[in-house]
């Protein structure tokens, strides 16, 4: 029973702790925490709100009317001029007439406190008299200007009703008193039980003074901030966690480049987080690595795998210069048989057999070894039959620039057979390096121990992870072979489940720190005027849609299945998918949050990164939602955004 009552106390995220020991009775919460414990627990934002409330600067407790000036005066004290007109609604203009008329009426006075003019109410004027050594003004009534036992503590009293927690030089200063008097004041109200001492302020250092129905009135608006925060946050709320758990670097920002040092060791965090996890050779370098390494080169991965700390294998298909790789790091090889392919679909060719043979026989070896192993003949069908074996998993290559090169534009006809006793000086760009087979030193585990390290993997990329998040990345088993290892870890205390997000299902698992953070993504913080923008390929980790939340429709009609294909894109603005650019570029998609035009002029903006160096020269789209772009009623949007109609469409065009 203690094990299952205590087991979360110390990693329990910081909202629920202190939210837990706000709900408790301000007496036990002493006898438990201390007094000085609150400082951590009550909430800044909270207190600020509270302490304009108290001092009518909030627009709702303004005063009004004559009668509520009057009132302002009784409730807070003295107030300068200034002071009075910031308080009432109207301001000075308004405020002015209106002491003058109080004045007339022998309801409010003006005299000197702390060696400025200060209003006052006419019923005061006896105790700022004995309490801080005040001259009554002349013409005031008899009535109030008997003797007042205890004056000060009645102004420190008051001072404290109106103010959140405070430090004794605070209303000395105010009222041009000694500390020490102020001091032994506060001591004697806290003997009766009118203020209490601790440490409040969460910005504080020192103990402070308060009084309790203020100190009750903080603890109840932090609670309730605190409360806000451990509810389901909504779907969008992981769209802008996502990319930020991962490091993406939004569109427009352009963070300065790391020294080599620190890019590599950026590089192999990134590699880490993406070990095991399928992604298209075509966007791995040029869409997936380089939005989250400050100036990513080739030569950074190159650099790694050279060091034996990354290596790559295949995971499927897609067309014949495309397909699925993984990235993984040694000690990592577990995660390897993440989305392996069916035995039943292995090639098994004569040149397959051959190149098998030879690579099982000789071990590592080049292109050219491996072309007369598989008979020789013509360039094409040899590379046909090694990449079937790659993308296979079966075979991989010592470097990354076979999968750079699948890029290139491949010549129309076959290479001639290589005559007799001589070869060409270089070989096919696609086969440079050296290739091996994979399967020959995979580790020796049991399924518990791939499925741990499997669900160790996912949360580590995904920080809060979801069923349809296991789901997309085709496990074997799926959620459910993993999820016996995640309840274990729950056991532990290594992970929460709990409900995160809404609408997607009881069975969430997070990190600890994943959940403090997104929470802090439940605001957009664009840091700036302009919203946190993010284009990224649909195809990439840190986009949740179409894999974790569904894309969003324009209503029940349209069922219109998004795909995360390689070479598409989508533009996330403030966590809303906004836009969805087709492979290719020459269809555009609109989703319901590009009907928002700050949205769409963000969206439009962040396409022009797919134009430029390294990038394509040129962006021609000819359909908007299935319809030609001339009839789209977004043409003007494009042609603003700095498309230049053609006889083809509407172009994109990099900068002369």
């Amino acid at each position: 029973d203690y094990v299952a009552a205590y087991m979360y106390e110390g990693d329990t995220p910081l909202a629920e702790r202190r939210a837990g020991a706000l709900a408790l009775d301000r007496d036990l919460l002493r006898e438990l925490l201390g007094q000085e414990e609150l400082r951590e627990l009550l909430d800044g934002d909270a207190l600020a709100d509270l302490e304009l409330s108290l001092q009518s600067l909030s627009e709702d407790r303004q005063a009004g009317t004559l009668d509520q000036v009057h009132d302002l005066l009784r409730r807070l004290g003295d107030l300068t001029p200034d002071e009075v007109g910031a308080r009432v609604d109207g301001g000075d203009a308004v405020a002015g007439p209106w002491l003058s008329e109080l004045h007339a009426a022998r309801r409010a006075t003006s005299l000197r406190i702390g060696g400025e003019a200060r209003w006052i109410a006419i019923e005061d004027v006896a105790r700022y008299r004995d309490g801080v050594g005040s001259q009554a003004p002349a013409g005031v009534p008899d009535a109030f200007l008997g003797a007042v036992s205890g004056a000060l503590d009645g102004l420190l009293a008051r001072w404290a009703r109106t103010h959140g927690p405070f430090l004794s030089p605070e209303p000395a200063a105010r009222w041009g008193l000694p500390i020490g008097v102020v001091d032994d004041a506060l001591v004697r109200l806290t003997a009766a039980g009118t203020l209490v001492r601790g440490e409040f302020r969460p910005d504080g250092t020192e103990r402070e003074w308060c009084d309790p129905e203020v100190l009750r009135m903080l603890r109840r608006r932090s609670l309730a901030r605190l409360r806000r925060d451990v509810e389901p946050v909504e779907a969008a709320v992981l769209a802008r966690f996502l990319p930020a758990w991962q490091g993406v670097t939004g569109s427009g920002v352009m963070p300065p480049p790391l020294r080599a040092s620190a890019a590599l060791e950026r590089l192999a965090e990134v590699v880490d987080q993406l070990t095991g996890v399928a992604i298209p050779a075509s966007v791995l370098e040029r869409d997936v690595l380089t939005a989250r390494v400050p100036g990513y080169q080739p030569r950074l991965l190159d650099e790694l795998g050279s060091l034996g700390e990354v290596a790559w294998v295949g995971r499927g298909t897609l067309g014949r210069d495309d397909g699925r790789v993984v990235l993984y790091r040694p000690g990592r090889e577990l995660l390897r048989s993440i989305g392996a392919p069916d035995a039943a679909a292995i090639p098994a060719g004569p040149r397959h057999e051959a190149i098998r043979a030879h690579l099982g026989t000789r071990g590592a070896s080049f292109y050219r070894e491996l072309l007369v192993a598989a008979g020789g003949g013509p360039d094409r069908e040899v590379l046909d039959a090694l990449w079937d074996l790659v993308w296979g998993g079966e075979v991989t290559n010592d470097t990354f620039a076979p999968l750079r090169a699948l890029r290139w534009k491949r010549p129309t006809r076959s290479t001639a057979r290589p005559r007799a006793g001589r070869l060409t000086a270089l070989g096919p760009p696609e086969a440079a390096g050296r290739w091996s087979l994979v399967a020959g030193d995979l580790p020796a585990a049991s399924p518990t121990e791939r499925q741990h390290a499997v669900a160790l993997a996912l949360l580590d990329r995904y920080g809060v992870l979801t069923r349809d998040a296991v789901m997309s990345e085709d496990l074997a088993g799926g959620f459910a072979g993993v999820y016996p290892i995640l309840r274990a870890l729950e056991d532990t205390g290594r992970v929460r489940r709990g409900y995160f997000v809404e609408g997607l299902g009881a069975a969430q698992f997070a990190l600890p720190g994943a959940i403090d953070r997104r929470r802090a993504a439940r605001e957009p913080e664009g840091g700036g005027p302009r919203p946190l923008t993010f284009l990224l390929a649909a195809t990439d980790p840190a986009n949740p849609y179409g894999a974790s939340l569904p894309w969003p429709r324009r209503g029940e009609a349209d069922r219109r299945p998004l795909p995360r294909a390689a070479g598409a894109y989508v533009v996330l603005v403030d966590g809303a998918a906004v836009l969805y650019v087709e492979r290719g570029g020459r269809s555009l998609q609109t989703l319901p949050a590009f009907d928002d035009p700050a949205a769409r002029t963000e969206a439009l903006r962040a396409i022009r990164g797919l134009v430029g160096p390294g990038r394509e020269r040129e962006l021609l789209v000819t359909k908007v939602d299935g319809a030609p772009v001339a009839d789209s009623p977004y043409r003007e949007a494009l042609v603003e955004a700095g498309f230049t109609p053609g006889y083809r469409g509407l172009a994109l065009r990099t900068s002369p």
